[in-house]
């Protein structure tokens, strides 16, 4: 892909997020608690695993 692709991509990708964050704040705050809460129970998983269950 051109550069130019890629940085027009960049640029929408956040264009989005910005719009998203302002017109819809608790919906964005949702979206990133979700995020973090896969990482916590990713987290959970290999701790159990290490447990040995």
């Amino acid at each position: 892909m051109s550069t130019w692709i890629k940085r027009a991509l960049i640029v929408l990708v956040v264009a989005f997020a910005l719009f998203y964050l302002f017109t819809r704040p608790e919906d964005a705050a949702a979206a990133v608690r979700g995020f973090f809460n896969g990482f916590a129970s990713i987290g959970r998983f290999f701790t159990a695993l290490a447990d040995g269950w």
